[in-house]
């Protein structure tokens, strides 16, 4: 067999499965008594080399920096700094420009970095040895030194490390959710099977990698490792899915070009204008650089940048692991979460639910592994003597408990939790009970017995000889039940009461429970029960209770997919279980939607699914391929999609999706390497987190483009209108005073845009159009109205100073330095404005980012040095002014406020009027 499998093979796999466990130990070419010899083992590893899965080729770090440093924006702020160096043979504005490039590379890398040593942290979780038999000797070993005929010896709560031909085995039930979803563990046998195309949760004789032994024990050949596992075939489909940029990368590229294209038009109506009038074309030149330099928001990218940096360490802090910058923003688009159903919205924890006992209903509290919690009655009445039942539950049971960690199969653990809730000591009952034999559970007849030797009489029933205990299917246990347990002792089970308990049955299996029946009988003195006898003395059994089970939904859960609807965010369940069970388990979680199985996908083609799509709410019993169709068809009306999960089935959805979101405790490496985020506390809750994270980074990143692009606005039509009036000898500012003022857009106070909080009513907003660019026409017009009131403001304080303030007139920076501060106050006013498109600047939200004020007055009192003191007015080519004066600046500064409170209070308006309506 090849030691790698194409994708096609990858999913249809090796048919080992129609191998004798003889035919595959001969094929593999290993004796199973003595297992491979020593020079076996060598030779195979260098034939098919370690049992590991291929990790992705490591990106260089000249190659990061390259693909960082290829971005548009970025190209377009290095031609500026070229073009500024070389014609105004000023080095400020280049170095300034030099180093955001420099800021927003380092802030992209370092992120990166962070998120791939985090990655590999939680990978090195799945390490783990291996018992192996080789050369007569049983020997631990770690899993990467495994080769194919090897003989693996496995147990209760053992790791399978490869993929494996069942030879032996004794009641092995393994769980498989991580591989092929399917919550219940599976059943395992030896005989071969027919069909060479089963798939992958129907191969019962074969084991695979990564899946976890819940009770029994078995002994395997392994037939397959590392990327020639099931495991491995997932992870080369894996290759085939396209890495697209994320809507902010494009938003960001769009961005660019419109802005490039805006500076070169400014630059060419600059040039126009200036030789019209007969101006040089050296101060042309500089004079268009000084212009596309304002126009260009260069501390996009920086701001940008840091901005998610932000956003993705607080997401750090509430329990999720950013792999990429980008991908915080994305989640704030999101308008689709494909979520899987085994431990994402439940808590991969099978519970008790519902006892039916004495012809009653009581309903347990409690949830998972954890003891704590109480049956209940529904009429308040006393508890009958459920003895019998909770000692059934103890005895026909190898699961053990930790301090509510389960070691064994999930549905033994729930009724052993359940025998502790009723008060039966698990331990000590075993210990006073000791089992002398026991029939296996086999998925053939679907139940399990063990028979224990005759105790004190715990209900006053007799007990003459060995005790039998009985738990499995109702459908297989009924027909060998013969009485039932009642208030008034045994009666007979008569066909009225078998229907009672048939109905009882279906509507707890409607109610998405696994029905487990509990049942048992007194042997006759003198029967001994043997391996051989028990399965004949499983018969004339007493019912003594239906219990149902669930993998219960997580509490947070439901809460979280009621926020994520009333955000205008489709949840879709997407699992290999049973369509009712999944159903049920919606229905708990408040998951609207219609409900189908996989097989009805088949049915589909592409376009009818990209119809049906958005209103499937759960989807079961799907393969991996239909996973990655599903989120296709999401995608295709232009919606952003993420997709949450932590089993190997779960990848190739993960990388196909806008933003792939694996869960950190549960998730396989597989798993984590194809998403994009991976959440440490697997809780889907912190998924709307950071939805609600994203919406607000992606409003503080807009806040940042409207503030810097209303002053290049700003900029633009003072340059221009200047120049064509000739109100202004040369530029408006000096060079100087371009930077300073690109410094307040691009440093600190900017920055702290980037740490304003999510507003409140941000989840009660549907999501964007993923289409939807940076610059609206509603916002393009705000920014252009604004940008014009600071340039006629502007250049009405430049042309009046003199008028205004005739004993400053003789001083010729007089003018200049009174525009100046006044455009400055422009920037201080405008960056309270842009903080919120509704909220009025007068309102408590003003004043949670405690950042903007500091910078503010930073910005102030710099502002205030750089007029007023000797030393720097000669930098700046400034003069001093009087209190007077400086009142005017703040006057004239806050009309964008005064005009921004009014378009705000007349939204807020229509808003309230639209709603009662």
């Amino acid at each position: 067999m090849p030691a790698t499998w194409s994708p096609a093979e990858a999913t249809e796999h090796a048919a080992w499965h129609t191998l004798s466990a003889a035919e595959t130990t001969t094929a593999q070419d290993v004796d199973a008594r003595t297992g491979l010899a020593a020079s076996a083992v060598d030779d195979r590893r260098r034939r098919y080399g370690p049992n590991l899965l291929r990790k992705p080729k490591r990106v260089p770090t000249w190659r990061k920096i390259v693909r960082l440093l290829a971005e548009k924006m970025t190209i377009v702020l290095l031609v500026a700094a070229v073009v500024s160096a070389v014609v105004s043979r000023e080095l400020e504005t280049p170095i300034v420009i030099l180093a955001v490039i420099i800021l927003n590379t380092v802030l992209n890398y370092v992120q990166e970095r962070r998120a791939e040593s985090s990655l590999q942290a939680l990978q090195k979780l799945s390490e783990g040895r291996a018992v192996v038999r080789r050369g007569g000797t049983e020997l631990e070993v770690q899993f990467s030194e495994l080769v194919p005929g090897d003989i693996v010896l496995l147990d209760a709560g053992d790791s399978v490390p490869a993929d494996g031909r069942v030879i032996d085995v004794a009641g092995l039930q393994v769980a498989e959710a991580a591989l092929t979803g399917e919550s219940e563990p599976v059943g395992k046998t030896i005989p071969a099977l027919d069909n060479a195309g089963l798939p992958l949760a129907d191969r019962t004789n074969m084991l695979f990698m990564n899946t976890l032994v819940t009770r029994g024990r078995a002994t395997m050949v392994v037939t397959d490792t590392g990327m020639g596992t099931a495991v491995g075939g997932i992870a080369v489909l894996l290759n085939e899915v396209k890495n697209d940029k994320t809507p902010l990368q494009r938003r960001i590229d769009q961005l660019a070009q419109l802005l490039t294209i805006a500076a070169l038009v400014v630059v060419a109506i600059v040039f126009v204008l200036g030789l019209l009038r007969g101006e040089s074309w050296t101060e042309l030149l500089i004079t268009a650089v000084s212009l596309a330099v304002a126009t260009i928001p260069e501390g996009l990218t920086a701001v940008v940048a840091f901005t998610l940096a932000m956003g993705a360490s607080r997401l750090a802090a509430q329990g999720a692991i950013i792999k990429q910058l980008s991908a915080v923003e994305t989640l704030g688009s999101v308008s689709h979460i494909a979520t899987d159903k085994t431990g994402t919205l439940t808590m991969n924890e099978m519970t008790a639910r519902r006892l039916h006992t004495h012809g009653r209903d009581f309903r347990i509290t409690g949830e998972g592994y954890s003891t704590d919690g109480r049956i209940l009655t529904a009429d308040d009445a006393p508890m009958p003597d459920l003895t019998e039942a909770f000692l059934t539950m103890a005895l026909c049971n190898d699961a053990v408990l930790h301090d509510g960690v389960l070691v064994g199969d999930p549905t033994e653990g729930a009724l052993a939790v359940l025998a502790e809730k009723g008060g039966i000591d698990v331990a000590g009952a075993r210990r006073t009970h000791p089992r002398v034999a026991e029939v296996p559970f086999d998925s053939d007849y679907k139940f399990m017995a063990t028979f224990h030797r005759p105790a004190e009489p715990t209900s006053g029933l007799p007990q003459p000889g060995h005790r039998c205990f009985a738990k499995g299917a109702p459908g297989a246990l009924l027909p060998l039940t013969d009485s039932v347990l009642t208030d008034d002792g045994l009666r007979p089970l008569d066909d009225t009461l078998r229907q009672r308990i048939h109905d009882t049955i279906q509507e707890l299996a409607g109610d998405g429970l696994r029905t487990i029946m509990i049942a048992g009988r007194t042997l006759d003195a003198g029967t001994v029960p043997g391996e051989d006898s028990g399965r004949s003395l499983v018969t004339g059994l007493t019912l003594y209770a239906i219990v149902g089970i669930v993998d219960p939904p997580r509490v947070e859960a439901a809460e979280a997919i009621s926020v994520a609807l009333g955000a205008g965010i489709r949840v879709h369940m997407i699992t290999g279980d049973h369509l009712v069970t999944a159903s049920a388990i919606a229905r708990n979680l408040g998951l609207p939607g219609e409900a189908a199985a996989g097989a009805t996908l088949d049915d589909l083609d592409d376009h009818e699914l990209a119809v049906y799509a958005a209103d499937y709410g759960v989807l079961a019993r799907v393969t991996p391929a239909h996973k990655i169709r599903v989120v296709r068809a999401l995608q295709a009306g232009g919606d952003v999609v993420a997709m949450t999960g932590d089993g190997v089935n779960d990848a190739p959805a993960l990388k196909q999706a806008d933003i792939g979101i694996a869960m950190g405790i549960t998730g396989t490496d597989v798993s984590k390497g194809a998403a994009n985020m991976i959440l440490t506390d697997d809780n889907f809750s912190t998924i709307v987190s950071a939805v609600r994270e994203g919406r607000g980074i992606y409003a503080n990143i807009l806040k940042f483009v409207r503030f810097q692009l209303t002053t290049a606005w700003g900029f633009v039509l003072i340059f221009l209108i200047a120049g064509v009036t000739g109100w202004a000898a040369g530029a408006p500012f000096t060079a100087l005073q371009i930077l300073w003022v690109n410094i307040i857009m691009d440093g600190p106070p900017a920055l702290a845009l980037g740490l304003d909080p999510a507003e409140p009513g941000t989840m009660s907003r549907p999501p964007r159009p993923s289409d939807e660019p940076l610059i609206t026409r509603d916002r393009m017009l705000r920014i252009l109205g604004l940008g014009l009131v600071m340039a006629a403001g502007t250049l009405t304080v430049l042309t009046q100073a003199s008028p205004l303030f005739p004993e400053s007139a003789g001083n010729p920076a007089f003018a200049t330095t009174l525009a100046f501060t006044t455009f400055v106050f422009y920037q201080v006013f405008n960056l309270l404005n842009v903080r919120s498109d509704t909220h009025s600047v007068f309102s408590l939200q003003t004043f949670t980012n405690r950042s903007i004020w500091l910078a503010l007055t930073a910005v102030i009192v710099l502002q205030i040095l750089v007029v007023q003191i000797d030393v720097l007015q000669a930098l700046f080519d400034t003069t001093a002014l009087t209190p007077t004066q400086w009142g005017l600046c703040v006057l004239v500064g806050s009309s964008v406020l005064w005009i921004e409170e009014i378009r705000k209070a007349i939204v807020r308006a229509t808003g309230r009027r639209a709603a009662r309506r």
